[in-house]
């Protein structure tokens, strides 16, 4: 056995016991114990770290432990670029694509309201998801933390809050998506493109009120869904506007 003394950052925090959050401690490591298994054996899972500095350098999930090794552990940085310090992963979490486990649903609706790309169906196992995460280069989503400890999954983000708003804010906010977002370009309800459509084209669809007071419509091929801009796209605006 050796001993290391870890240190970890911000909201990897959460993930800890209350007896080592915010503070350096030490623990003793098995002789092969690699950064990526302590760091998970302490109940953080690898897809929320974005940079380990091992002894002040950068190093990789697989840098094997040794006695009185200082390890700090960072979640991904969102104000500046520490692409040269990386040593994790091939490239930053910035994918804008996602999969959500089958108990975010609508974060998902939430998410594709906002134009982005997010898979989710109600019968997807942690093995599909864990297989469209690898080919489709997709960022997991999910409330379970053993699954973003698999193997397989590069890219992941641990959901903390509980309501559908308050996930949404979190993810934009950790993630800095509100710049790249592109409202109304998404069906909410199965996550293909919407596209402009004339009002007479589908007006005879429309309730009365609606056709009144609006006009500029988007429609989906996939399901047939019609959109506009209405109270909820005003919701969803002042849910990312408000403070806090």
């Amino acid at each position: 056995m050796v001993t290391a003394t870890f240190r970890f950052y911000e909201e990897l925090n959460d993930f800890l016991e209350p007896g080592r959050q915010r503070r350096e401690f030490s623990v003793p490591c098995a002789r092969a114990a690699t950064a990526k298994h302590m760091i998970e054996a302490l109940g953080v899972p690898h897809t929320e770290v974005e940079l380990i500095l091992l002894n002040g350098a950068s190093a990789g999930f697989d840098a094997l432990l040794r006695e009185g090794d200082r390890v700090a552990v960072y979640p991904r940085f969102e104000t500046f670029d520490i692409t040269p310090l990386l040593r994790v992963r091939k490239r930053p979490l910035r994918e804008t694509r996602f999969v959500a486990d089958t108990h975010l649903g609508a974060l998902a609706r939430l998410l594709r309201m906002m134009g982005f790309d997010t898979l989710y169906d109600n019968d997807f196992a942690d093995d599909e998801i864990a297989r469209i995460a690898a080919t489709q280069c997709r960022i997991v989503l999910t409330r379970d933390r053993d699954l973003l400890k698999r193997r397989s999954i590069t890219h992941g983000c641990y959901v903390h809050a509980l309501r559908p708003q308050q996930q949404l804010r979190e993810i934009v906010q950790r993630l800095d998506l509100e710049r790249s977002a592109r409202p109304c370009t998404l069906c909410p309800g199965c996550n293909a493109p919407l596209h402009a459509v004339a009002t007479e084209c589908i007006e005879h669809r429309l309730p009365p009120l609606v056709r009144e007071r609006y006009e500029r419509f988007s429609a989906c091929d996939a399901c047939g869904q019609v959109y506009w801009e209405g109270a909820h796209w005003q919701r969803l605006r002042a849910l990312l506007d408000a403070p806090g």
